[in-house]
């Protein structure tokens, strides 16, 4: 049977996913056969397995780390924000329906829970370590009478709980003590250790600090792990979009914030180019200086377009050259077509009339990993490359017969991570430096190595500032 360890924590975002990354590469790295594991997700950066299941991004990035298969069982229970109160519920890697929060939590939670207990007895017999995340903070006394990702997780497992505190953001001390005083005993005892994440700063000066957590609340720190710039892990949700800025480049690249971003992820490889300077554009003026404008996914196309008619960005669009992945390359087409209104109460819209395309949404989602090869032209650049790795994510059905569609200044796809491929990449940045009457630049960057080294870099820092001995001990060892 597996051992396990699961990181709770003071708030949403204060690094619960990063550590649970770096345990599973510190224990993949001592010849453990480890997983990752959140039961429920909320998050709009999906991913698609090798077999066509939709999971959360972060536990894709877990696996990476574990160097093993992304597996829907990771991560059971997905949800994606569709507006007013709303989620796309999915299932072990299959959507089964819009369900407001008081829907899901009342009548469907237990559902959820099932699918979320036979994933956990599958990893719990196939593997020797199971590193457990759960989602914003177990202290959340009107959501715990259906938790089924913090304290009912650590429950049902019998799991020790580290809970993190991000002490970046302020109040970490305080944030401790109140998640703790507002948990139940039995909740209470299972919570083994603390981490300070995001420290920045001399630790000596904190140790006071240490003492007086430890002696208020009888829970030992295993450690402060320092703030890590640029710490090149994927994240599972846009809080982090004002982290992933890059500066200093000569081709600023935007891309625009849309209300229902998601898959953010596709441009971090673009972010992390030498000669990139990549922002998100929350509003219009901040595309003056764009020699690019990407149109991101969404998950709610027909409101995230009619958002950008309101918000004036359209006249902007119309100027400068655009790419469009996914939602924003069905924006980029003459027409949207929603019958069944599965997105809006809008059962036609006019888009931006940039590629000779026509998208009709369907109930059924599109879910699949590709490989495709690109040839097409892109600002007077021809762009040729073979074997582009990527996976696709949508319900519109599209009048197309290529992957890639293009038109002078434009090219749109379905197609995620499509910028993961070294060769495109630079191939497209170049296309913009020549029209910058700028010369080409060669790229020796493999975007997946990087991730790789990424991982390590990780695991070294946190193996260096965590009591591992203690950690393992609280285990079980």
């Amino acid at each position: 049977m597996a051992k396990y360890i699961m990181f709770q924590g003071t708030s949403s975002h204060v690094g619960k996913s990063i550590l649970t990354a770096a345990l599973c590469r510190i224990f993949f790295r001592e010849g453990f056969k480890v997983t990752p594991f959140k039961s429920q997700n909320m998050a709009l950066n999906s991913y698609v397995t090798a077999d066509g299941l939709e999971m959360g991004r972060a536990q894709v990035a877990q696996a990476e780390a574990a160097n093993i298969a992304p597996n829907v069982l990771m991560n059971p229970v997905l949800l994606k924000p569709t507006g007013n109160s709303t989620s796309q519920v999915i299932i072990n890697g299959k959507p089964v329906g819009i369900m407001s929060a008081a829907e899901y939590h009342t009548s469907y939670a237990n559902t959820a829970w099932k699918a979320a207990e036979i994933a956990l007895n599958k990893l719990s017999t196939e593997f020797d370590i199971v590193v457990v995340e759960g989602a914003g903070s177990p202290a959340e006394v009107n959501l715990k009478a259906n938790d089924i990702v913090n304290m009912r997780v650590a429950k049902h497992l019998n799991a020790p709980v580290i809970l993190v505190a991000d002490i970046d953001r302020g109040g970490c001390l305080a944030a401790v003590v109140g998640t703790l005083e507002l948990l139940d005993e039995d909740e209470r005892a299972l919570v083994k250790g603390i981490v300070i994440n995001k420290f920045r700063g001399d630790v000596k000066l904190f140790l006071p600090a240490v003492d007086f957590l430890e002696n208020k609340t009888g829970k030992p720190v295993l450690g402060i792990i320092p703030y890590i710039e640029k710490i090149g892990v994927d994240d599972e949700d846009s809080v982090s979009l004002d982290d992933k800025i890059s500066s200093g480049g000569e081709i600023n690249i935007a891309v625009i914030r849309l209300n229902k971003i998601s898959n953010f992820t596709d441009f971090d490889s673009l972010a992390g180019e030498p000669d990139v300077n990549l922002f998100y554009a929350k509003n219009p003026a901040e595309l003056d200086a764009a020699d690019l404008i990407i149109l991101p996914g969404s998950k709610n196309t027909s409101e995230d377009l009619i958002w950008l008619k309101e918000n004036n960005f359209v006249a902007q669009i119309l100027k400068k050259p655009v790419i469009g992945i996914c939602g924003g390359f069905q924006m980029l087409g003459r027409k949207i077509f929603d019958p069944l209104q599965t997105e809006s109460s809008h059962v036609e819209l006019d888009g931006l009339n940039l590629l000779p395309l026509e998208t009709t949404f369907a109930e059924k989602k599109f879910t699949k990993q590709v490989t495709i090869d690109a040839n097409f032209n892109f600002l007077g650049s021809h762009i040729s490359a073979e074997n582009l790795e990527g996976y696709e994510i949508h319900s519109g059905v599209t009048n197309i017969s290529e992957k890639i569609i293009s038109a002078g200044n434009v090219f749109g796809t379905y197609v995620h991570g499509i910028f993961d491929n070294d060769k495109f990449r630079r191939q497209v940045i170049n296309a913009i430096r020549r029209k910058k009457n700028l010369p080409p630049l060669e790229s020796e960057r493999n975007v997946r190595a990087e991730k790789q080294k990424s991982y390590e870099r990780l695991a070294k820092i946190v193996r260096e500032n965590l009591n591992m001995e203690l950690l393992k001990k609280i285990m079980g060892w």
